[in-house]
C-alpha cells in the first residue's frame, strides 16, 4: 500500500501470543487503513506462537515492531508513539475488532470537543452486552461511599459515579478515566503528560494516564456511539491465570501509593477489606434463609475481600509503599 498523506489517527495495537486473536482485530482495521485514515502499528512482545510472521506475510500494511522482550503495555504504546506523529493516537488491545465507522465517530466526538484527551468507545462483548469501561477515580470519599452504598439512594448519583450496573452507558458523556482497552487519544495531551509511565506493566496503567490528564486539565469523553467488539482478559489471563482480581488491585494500591501517598493507600485498603467482609459476613447470616442467592452473595465478598489484602500484599504494592518484600 502507497503512502499518501498523513493519517489522521496512528492505531497501536499491543500483542503478546494471542495469535487468533490479532489476526481478526488487524482484519477490522484493514478498511481504514486502506482509506488512509489510520495507520496500524502492532507492537509484539516476544511472541512465540507466530504472530509477528503473521503479521508480515498477511498484513503487510501493517507496521510491525517485533520485541525481543515483553516490554508490556503501556511501554510498548510509547514506543509507537516515539515513531509517529499523528494528530490522534488509538491504543488497542489485540482482542479487539472496530466496528463500522468506529474511528470516524470517535474522531466526530474528539473534533466536537477540543478539550478533550481520550474518548473511548461502547465495548461489546461475546453476548452482546455492553462492557464497564469507564470508572471514578478511587479516592478515599469516592471508596467510603461505595462501601457504604450510598449510591443506592439515587440512581442518578450511581450513574454520575459510575458504578457498575447502574451507569447508563447509551448517554455521550465526560468521564473520569476509561479502561485502555480501545481507546482514542489527542497526541498533544498524550505528549503534555509524558504518555505512558514505563513501571506499569500492566493494569493501572490506564488508571495512572487518565489521572495524569485529569491533573493536567484534559478530560476524558465517553461516545457510545462507537462500538467496540471486545472478547475481553486474553493477555491477562495467558499471562496471570483465571483469576485477575488480585493482580489489579496490586496494580491499583501500587499506583494509589506512588501517586496518592502511602496514608491514602492504606485508608482506602482497608475501607475495601472491611467493607467487603463486613458484606460477606451479613450475607453469610442471610444465606441461612435464602441458600443460593445470598450464598453466592457471600462467595463473591470473600472473594474481592481476598483480593483486596492479596493485592495489598503483594511485591510491587509494598514496594511502592516503600516496605521491604520477599518474593515466595
Amino acid at each position: 500500500m502507497s503512502r499518501g498523506p498523513a493519517p489522521t489517527v496512528v492505531v497501536a495495537v499491543v500483542s503478546t501470543n494471542t495469535r487468533e486473536y490479532l489476526e481478526p482485530c488487524l482484519r477490522s482495521m484493514e478498511p481504514d487503513a486502506r482509506t488512509g485514515l489510520a495507520e496500524v502499528w502492532v507492537v509484539d512482545n516476544a511472541s512465540t506462537d507466530g504472530s509477528p510472521e503473521m503479521v508480515r506475510d498477511d498484513f503487510p500494511w501493517a507496521r510491525l515492531i517485533a520485541s525481543e522482550e515483553n516490554l508490556g503495555y503501556g511501554p510498548a504504546i510509547n514506543l509507537v508513539a516515539g515513531r509517529t506523529d499523528s494528530e490522534w493516537l488509538a491504543i488497542a488491545n489485540e482482542d479487539i475488532e472496530l466496528r463500522s465507522d468506529t474511528l470516524e465517530r470517535l474522531l466526530d466526538a474528539g473534533a466536537r470537543h477540543p478539550g478533550t484527551a481520550v474518548v473511548s468507545p461502547r465495548l461489546e462483548l461475546r453476548d452482546g452486552s455492553t462492557q464497564h469501561s469507564v470508572h471514578s477515580f478511587p479516592t478515599v470519599p469516592f471508596t467510603l461511599g461505595f462501601n457504604l452504598r450510598v449510591h443506592r439512594l439515587s440512581r442518578r448519583l450511581a450513574d454520575r459515579l459510575c458504578i457498575e450496573g447502574a451507569w447508563d452507558w447509551s448517554r455521550p458523556r465526560e468521564v473520569p478515566w476509561a479502561i485502555a482497552t480501545f481507546l482514542l487519544v489527542r497526541r498533544s495531551a498524550f505528549e503534555e503528560v509524558g504518555g505512558f509511565v514505563d513501571n506499569q506493566f500492566m493494569y493501572g496503567d490506564d488508571l495512572d494516564l487518565g489521572w495524569r490528564l485529569k491533573q493536567a486539565g484534559w478530560p476524558a469523553r465517553h461516545e457510545p456511539g462507537a462500538t467496540v467488539f471486545h472478547v475481553g482478559h486474553v493477555a491477562g489471563r495467558k499471562a496471570f491465570g483465571p483469576d485477575l482480581r488480585a493482580r489489579w488491585m496490586a496494580s491499583t494500591y501500587g499506583w494509589m501509593a506512588r501517586r496518592r501517598g502511602i496514608a491514602r493507600t492504606w485508608t482506602v485498603a482497608f475501607i475495601n477489606v472491611l467493607g467487603a467482609s463486613l458484606s460477606a459476613a451479613a450475607y453469610t447470616v442471610l444465606a441461612r434463609v435464602r441458600p443460593g442467592r445470598f450464598g453466592r452473595r457471600a462467595a463473591m465478598y470473600r472473594i474481592w475481600a481476598r483480593a483486596h489484602r492479596q493485592g495489598l500484599a503483594a511485591p510491587r504494592t509494598l514496594r511502592s509503599l516503600g516496605l521491604a518484600a520477599r518474593r515466595s
